[in-house]
């Protein structure tokens, strides 16, 4: 008995010393930790920071266009024949009456030496039968028949010289050649189109505008068009001419820019975004794009405020050691230009925004402001192979 007593007693012993171990291990420790946490202080993000500015915008109506060229054909010939000479290249400025092509006028050249001819014969009998008719010796009727031949040996001569010249094509006006699409010796066709010819400068930017802006829409207003291949870089012009009717389909009005091009970086056909500076002028705060969270749920930045010092602490922080306190604030975003958007509501200018390292932030955080601290780190150069 007494063996059996002292086993029960230290597999009790033994069981209360593995349940106190557990208790701490499981409810204790973790509780600890927790209060450990909770105790330690918040840890400081480094951002990156601007003030909003209060700005002076135009209203601006965002529309979508294309180019097309102020002057713009197809040069083809009006009648058939066969290429003799080409006088132009692929892509090349010309200026009007320039000669670009000649077609073979031999039969045309020889039918008008041979109309010639007959126009000298028609001339020499029509002044015989003028000198006879003074004479008296013939018939008025005679006279007539000579005018109307030599007439009529005139607009032979006339024809001939009008086949020829349809055999020279001369550019219209001034402006640049697209790609030649023949070649010399060729046979073409009336109408056959041989190159274009687009006069560049200045060029047109068709564009919608809905029909409910047609009251703010006004000839000269001006236009501002940005175009992928040069990003960064703003077109201005004005508006030529709008439309002078609705389209019954999409209730949109066509509108007509004139932009200049002298450098002829625009081509007809480019795809073209288009903003009309129309009615008065409005004072924004503006923000940059990077400073603005987008989301399905609602516009939104973290604005910063400088944090109280901890209590008892008795030295003062440097510019650069200064800690803020950020919060969360919803925003209405207006129009955006460039690189900066409108704040319509929900912000001051000459407030404290973060811009950059948002994704680490929420309401309450402590954030240390740096213009570079908020930013990726430049990637190391690579070593030459």
């Amino acid at each position: 008995m007494r063996r059996l007593f002292i086993f029960s007693f230290v597999f009790i012993l033994l069981a209360g010393l593995a349940g106190g171990l557990g208790y701490f291990q499981f409810i204790v420790k973790p509780a600890m930790i927790k209060g450990f946490i909770s105790a330690a202080p918040q840890p400081v993000a480094t951002v990156a920071a601007v003030k909003s500015q209060s700005e002076t915008w135009l209203p601006r109506l965002p529309s979508i266009g294309t180019f097309r060229a102020t002057r713009g054909i197809d040069i083809a010939p009006q009648i058939a024949g066969v290429i003799r000479a080409l006088h132009f290249e692929s892509g090349q400025n010309v200026v009007a009456g320039t000669l670009l092509v000649e077609l073979d006028d031999n039969v045309e050249q020889a039918d008008l030496n041979n109309n010639q001819a007959t126009l000298k014969n028609a001339d020499l009998a029509l002044e015989r039968q003028r000198q006879l008719i003074t004479g008296g010796a013939t018939a008025k009727a005679s006279l007539d028949l000579a005018q109307a031949q030599r007439d009529s040996a005139a607009a032979a001569v006339d024809r001939s010289k009008a086949l020829i010249a349809q055999k020279a094509l001369v550019a219209p006006f001034a402006g640049r050649l697209g790609l030649r699409k023949i070649d010399a010796g060729q046979y073409v066709s009336p109408g056959a189109s041989i190159a274009t010819l687009q006069q560049l400068d200045p060029i047109f930017v068709d564009f919608p505008i809905p029909e409910q802006q047609l009251a703010n829409l006004a000839i000269g207003q001006q236009i501002e068009v940005a175009v992928d291949p040069y990003p960064g870089k703003t077109f201005r012009g004005k508006i030529a001419s709008i439309d002078a009717r609705v389209s019954a389909d999409t209730r949109n009005v066509l509108v007509r820019g004139e932009i200049e091009n002298k450098e002829s970086q625009l081509l007809p056909g480019m795809f073209a975004n288009v903003g009309v500076l129309a009615g008065k002028s409005d004072e924004v705060v503006t923000l940059p794009r990077t400073a603005v969270s987008f989301s399905l749920y609602g516009d939104s930045v973290f604005v910063a405020t400088p944090a109280a010092p901890p209590a008892g602490s008795a030295q003062a922080a440097t510019p650069g050691d200064q800690i803020f306190t950020v919060e969360r604030r919803v925003v209405k975003v207006g129009d955006t230009r460039d690189e900066r958007v409108a704040i319509l509501d929900g912000l001051k200018p000459g407030e404290t925004v973060i811009s950059e390292g948002q994704i680490k932030l929420f309401p309450g955080s402590r954030v240390r402001i740096d213009d570079k601290g908020g930013l990726p780190a430049a990637p190391r150069p690579r070593a030459k192979e």
